[in-house]
C-alpha cells in the first residue's frame, strides 16, 4: 500500500498536514489512545504511547525524499524551468501567459499538456477552472492565483488575486470552487479562513470563521448560481458545514457529522441539491438535499486511503485513493479501477471525460469508451489537484513547487 508522497518541500510542518489523513495516523492515534490508558497499570506506557505516535511521521518524512525516485527523475528536475519530464517522449517547452497553444498538425495529444509560467513557487493545494474558462488556484500563505479566460489563440495572463488569504493573515488555503456560471468563487482553509471572490471586478470579502468557527477546512463545495449560493465545508474532525449566499449575506447551519468523525478528506457538488464527500476510514457520503443531511452509499474494501473525488449527478460518483485506484459508484454498487502506482490526489470529471493526477506528477485521461491512459508527459513535482472546464476546452492540475500544468 502506497502512502501519499506529496510532501511539500517547504518544510515538515506541510508534510505533517498531509500525513494526518493518512490511515498511518488514523493508526498512529489509536495506538497513542490504548497505550496511553496502560499507563495507569506501568508508566513506562507513556513512553510507548508517544513514540507509537511520534516516530512514524519523523520516519515517513526522512523517507519519503528517495521513495519512488530514480536517476532520471532526478535529471527532470534538474531540468526544472525548461519542460515537463517525458515519459519518454520529447519534453514540451513551458508556455508563457501569451503563448498559444501547440502548433497545428502536432497529432500527439500528449502535446497539448504545457508546464506554465505563475508568478509562484508556493505549493498549490486546490484549483477550479470555472464555467466562464478563467482559473483560480490556492495554497501556501493565503495565495490566489488566477488565470484569465482563453481568448482565441491566447491565453490570459496568470496574477496573483490574494497573497496572504482573505483575512490577510497567511493562513494556507486548502480549497476553491465557483458558483454555476463562474461568476463567484469561493476560497477555503486554515484557521476558519473562508472568502469569496467576485470574478468580474476581483473584489473579495472575507467570510473567516463562518458560525464562530476556526476549525481548518479541508475542502470547500459551491453549487447553485451567483447570489443564490449553497457552500459546504469540510474539517478534519468529520464535520460538514453549510451556509447560504443570498443578497450579499451568509448564513450558517449547525455542522452536522455524517459519518464516525473520522477526517473528511473531499468534497463535491454537481449542483445545489446532489453532491458527495469521503472520508479516511473508507467511507462515503451522498447528500440530495443540499448538505442538510448525507447518507453513507460505501465503500467498503478500499486498499488506500480515499483522496479525492468527482461527481456529475446523483448515482455517478468517482472516488481515488493512496494506492493509485480510482472507485467507480453507479448508484448501488462500487467498482475498484486501477490508474497507477502513486496516490491519486486530485480528479475531475466532464461527460465524456476523466482526469486524474498522482503524488509523482503524472496525468491520467479516460474518455467514456476507452481505459486509463497515461500522458506521456511528467510534471517536475507532485501534483494535487486538477480541474476541467465542462466543455473541455481547458483542464488545469496544480501542485508543489507552483506547479501549473494546463492543457488546451
Amino acid at each position: 500500500m502506497a502512502t501519499q508522497d506529496t510532501r511539500p518541500r517547504g518544510g515538515f510542518v506541510s508534510f505533517f498536514r498531509d500525513y494526518t489523513k493518512t490511515w498511518v495516523h488514523a493508526v498512529a492515534t489509536a495506538g497513542l489512545t490504548a497505550f496511553g490508558t496502560l499507563a495507569v497499570f506501568h508508566r513506562g506506557f507513556i513512553a510507548l504511547a508517544l513514540a507509537t505516535y511520534i516516530v512514524p511521521p519523523i520516519a515517513l518524512y526522512l523517507w519519503r525524499p528517495s521513495a519512488g525516485r530514480t536517476d532520471g527523475d532526478t535529471a527532470a528536475e534538474g531540468e526544472g524551468d525548461a519542460a515537463i519530464a517525458g515519459g519518454g517522449g520529447p519534453p514540451l517547452e513551458r508556455t508563457g501567459a501569451g503563448d498559444g497553444p501547440a502548433a497545428a498538425g502536432e497529432d500527439d495529444r500528449d502535446a497539448d499538456w504545457h508546464l506554465v509560467d505563475v508568478p509562484t513557487d508556493a505549493t498549490l493545494r486546490d484549483v477550479c477552472v470555472t464555467d466562464a474558462g478563467a482559473v483560480y488556484a490556492v495554497g501556501e500563505n493565503g495565495l490566489v492565483l488566477a488565470g484569465a479566460p482563453v481568448d482565441g489563440a491566447d491565453t490570459g495572463a496568470w496574477s496573483i488575486v490574494l497573497e496572504d488569504g482573505p483575512a490577510a493573515a497567511g493562513d494556507e488555503l486548502t480549497g476553491v470552487d465557483a458558483t454555476d456560471g463562474g461568476e463567484a468563487v469561493w476560497v477555503a482553509g486554515d484557521s476558519g479562513s473562508l472568502g469569496r471572490l467576485e470574478a468580474e471586478t476581483g473584489r473579495h470579502t472575507d467570510y473567516t470563521a463562518p458560525a464562530d468557527s476556526t476549525d481548518n477546512w479541508v475542502g470547500v463545495a459551491v453549487g447553485g448560481t451567483s447570489g443564490d449560493e449553497t457552500v459546504l465545508l469540510i474539517t478534519g474532525s468529520g464535520t460538514v458545514l453549510r451556509g447560504r449566499y443570498r443578497d450579499g449575506k451568509c448564513a450558517w447551519d449547525d455542522p452536522i457529522t455524517p459519518g464516525s468523525g473520522a477526517s473528511l478528506s473531499a468534497i463535491a457538488l454537481a449542483d445545489a441539491s446532489v453532491g458527495y464527500c469521503c472520508d479516511t476510514n473508507d467511507s462515503v457520503f451522498e447528500t440530495t438535499d443540499g448538505g442538510h443531511s448525507f447518507d453513507r452509499v460505501g465503500l467498503d474494501g478500499a486498499g488506500g486511503t480515499l483522496e479525492a473525488l468527482a461527481t456529475l449527478g446523483r448515482g455517478d460518483c468517482l472516488v481515488s485513493d493512496d494506492d493509485g485506484v480510482v472507485h467507480r459508484y453507479g448508484g448501488s454498487t462500487w467498482t475498484p479501477d486501477r490508474v497507477g502506482d502513486e496516490a491519486i490526489c486530485g480528479i475531475a470529471r466532464r461527460e465524456g471525460e476523466t482526469i486524474a493526477c498522482d503524488a509523482d506528477g503524472v496525468l491520467y485521461e479516460r474518455t467514456r469508451a476507452a481505459g486509463w491512459d497515461r500522458v506521456g508527459t511528467q510534471a517536475p513535482d507532485a501534483l494535487i489537484a486538477v480541474s476541467t472546464a465542462t466543455t473541455g476546452e481547458r483542464a488545469v492540475a496544480v501542485g508543489e513547487e507552483g506547479t501549473v500544468v494546463e492543457r488546451r
